[in-house]
């Protein structure tokens, strides 16, 4: 299977990028969510998170690729969703997001090469100019989508994550799951 058939046309360069890849680092608000943050009347916030992004990086993490959040705002929400799709690294409340970008690529033994970072907007900006693939999602702010070497044909928030999960695979050479345990 083709990531064009699924998504969209990708360069040589983004397969190159792709294949290198061992970890992948995301943001929460605008990637994994749609941006939208719910107050309620008792000052509880709540995030809509998508299944389908959910399944693709649990099938990423299967497939042996490190995956990574660094968030500028710390949310329970967050914690538990991570958590729950097995994601090991989890930086809330980052306002310097290179900050925690450097301690995981130390930890982890890796270089800018090895490691994806998925954004939206100006914080993410930093990081995205050091690693060797920044994808920015599709409705992402135009300074970083100018930056991108991918632009995700979804938005956040609506399956740009399983958008790159699926590419990082297809271009690794891995069978894309269809099955498995939930999201």
């Amino acid at each position: 299977m083709q990531f064009a058939d699924l998504y969209q046309p990708i360069s040589q360069d983004v397969v190159s990028r792709a294949k290198q890849i061992k970890l992948l680092i995301c943001d929460i608000d605008g990637v994994f969510s749609d941006g939208r943050i719910y107050l309620g009347n008792q000052g509880e916030e709540l995030k809509a998170f998508n299944t389908k992004d959910g399944f693709g990086i649990k099938a990423l993490i299967n497939a042996g690729v490190e995956v990574a959040v660094i968030t500028g705002r710390h949310s329970q929400i967050v914690q538990q969703r991570m958590t729950s799709l097995t994601v090991k690294h989890i930086y809330q409340g980052q306002e310097d997001k290179v900050q925690a970008y450097e301690e995981l690529k130390a930890s982890l033994s890796l270089t800018d090469a090895d490691i994806a970072y998925i954004g939206d907007d100006g914080p993410d900006l930093p990081v995205m100019e050091q690693v060797g693939f920044a994808v920015a999602v599709n409705d992402a702010h135009p300074i970083i989508r100018n930056l991108s070497h991918y632009t995700t044909l979804l938005p956040g928030g609506f399956g740009a994550v399983r958008e790159l999960t699926d590419l990082i695979m297809l271009c690794q050479g891995q069978t894309l799951g269809t099955s498995g345990t939930s999201a």
